[in-house]
């Protein structure tokens, strides 16, 4: 819980910070949660009211009060157009206007500058109250991977807060460092780069004790203009890290890997290379029954078979591993967490229409995430088709890194249906490969390729189904789920 005059003081500007006197009225009133999208509004919340590319929150305000909201922070420049059926009452956080009037049955608008700002200044003043052993996690591809099933591991010795879904952004970090509590001892939080400088401003929020950096790829090169810029921001979060912390760093990833030389914190390697702290090797992949592979360990080796799906799930559960290791945790408890199938959030098998198996991996893309998905549908034993959308924001590279995975595609799957203008350099390169013009289509919408797929699968095929965000292609596995012939 939120209490009112707690946030009352941590959206003022710390040099000035002042603790105002409520009025009996008020003393009791607190808020469950804060939110920044109304649709998750719930009684009680502190919705916070951002203001986006696309769409401004003040626009929602009415929609979060409806359900339920009992405040929200509002820009002052907003409130002459506020039009809300519930009564409201507007504060000044600094001043203390507006509580002498307001209501426990108010909506209590707390009047600030700048939503964002002020949620920032709130949730870095929340985040002091507290002492937990905060992980940042990071890098290119796998974040949320890594980020789920490191918070599995922890779980197992510690009470520990994670990001849910997501929520990596300026926006919505600090969503979740309001939600720590004094009985949290770890939290595990994802952070995301949308331009230079946000890792580190939201490592100064969070002020993490250890960081983990997955790897450096051309995700977001389009805006961000070379991998060198890419792999700067990401050195962000090694270079926030405490001289008491600790590095968890990629060492098969030479940019990941020169980060050590950035961070006054102790680099621990993880990786396939043995010159690493924690590493593996003889790695088997099980098809959708998982990994299995031999962990070395200050000297100590021993075999572990777990449910990841993928080659590339070695390297998240050996980041998650380092962490507890780093923890002190025992080798019982890791494996326990590690072999938690909850923890699978990116990359399900799930079962499709015609006694099909669909390879749902439609979270997002990258050249290295759809050539690792790939790689795990060469080892299921089938016939094999892949369902493949654009990968955006490469820039340069990006007819470059679609062919590549065209040539991967020939490779491995027997049909190949590709959605978008992006896409059909890989439907392009996979002909020029030595696929068949009749093992390849190439659509423009999701429905178009639901409808191909489902004319063509039989029992026993596997359907790997797989683009960006952007493309929204969880649509396609829903219709192959749902369709009944």
């Amino acid at each position: 819980m939120l209490q009112l005059d707690e946030v009352l003081l941590g959206v003022q500007a710390e040099a000035d910070r002042r603790k105002l006197s409520l009025p009996p009225a008020l003393m009791q009133v607190a808020f469950s949660e804060a939110v920044i999208d109304s649709r998750l509004a719930t009684s009680e919340c502190l919705f916070v009211a951002l203001r986006g590319e696309r769409v401004d929150g003040h626009e929602f305000l009415a929609d979060a009060a409806a359900r339920g909201a009992r405040g929200a922070l509002v820009r002052r420049d907003k409130l002459s157009n506020l039009s809300l059926a519930h009564p409201y009452t507007v504060i000044d956080p600094v001043t203390g206007e507006g509580l002498e009037q307001a209501t426990p049955d108010s909506v209590l608008l707390i009047a600030v500058d700048d939503p964002q700002a002020a949620l920032n200044r709130l949730a870095a003043y929340h985040r002091g109250k507290y002492h937990p052993i905060v992980i940042g996690v990071t890098g290119s591809v796998g974040k949320t991977s890594t980020k789920e099933v490191t918070a599995s591991v922890l779980q197992r010795s510690f009470r520990t807060l994670k990001s849910p879904r997501s929520y990596n952004s300026e926006a919505s970090l600090p969503i979740v460092l309001l939600k720590l509590t004094a009985d949290h001892q770890v939290a595990v939080l994802e952070m995301g780069m949308y331009g230079p400088g946000e890792i580190a401003h939201l490592a100064a929020l969070a002020r993490p004790r250890l960081g983990i950096v997955t790897n450096v790829g051309p995700s977001h090169l389009e805006r961000m203009g070379s991998i060198e810029a890419i792999q700067r921001a990401k050195s962000e979060l090694p270079r926030a890290l405490p001289d008491d912390g600790f590095a968890i760093l990629n060492i098969d990833d030479p940019r990941v890997r020169a980060m050590a030389e950035v961070t006054r914190a102790r680099p621990f390697f993880y990786g396939l290379d043995p010159a690493a702290d924690l590493w593996a090797d003889s790695i088997e992949s099980r098809g959708l029954q998982g990994i299995s592979f031999r962990v070395h360990y200050q000297g100590d080796a021993f075999y572990l078979t777990l449910p990841l799906l993928g080659r590339h799930s070695v390297h998240t559960a050996l980041a998650a591993a380092s962490a507890g290791l780093l923890l002190g945790m025992e080798w019982e408890a890791i494996i326990a967490g590690l072999r938690d199938e909850s923890a699978q959030l990116r990359l399900l098998a799930v079962p499709g229409v015609n006694q099909t198996t669909l390879i749902d991996d439609t979270y997002n893309a990258s050249p290295a995430s759809m050539l690792a998905a790939l790689n795990l549908l060469a080892d299921l034993e089938g016939r094999r088709i892949a369902i493949l959308g654009d990968m955006l924001e490469l820039g340069s590279i990006e007819e470059e890194a679609h062919r590549r995975v065209g040539a991967r595609v020939a490779e491995v799957a027997q049909f190949l249906i590709t959605v978008g203008r992006r896409a059909r350099w890989i439907a392009d390169e996979a002909l020029q490969a030595g696929m068949a013009p009749e093992q390849v289509w190439s659509v423009d919408d999701n429905d178009e390729a639901a409808d191909l797929a489902m004319s063509y699968l039989a029992p026993g095929d596997f359907v790997l189904i797989k683009g960006s965000r952007g493309m929204l292609m969880e649509s396609i596995v829903a219709r192959l789920q749902q369709h009944r012939p």
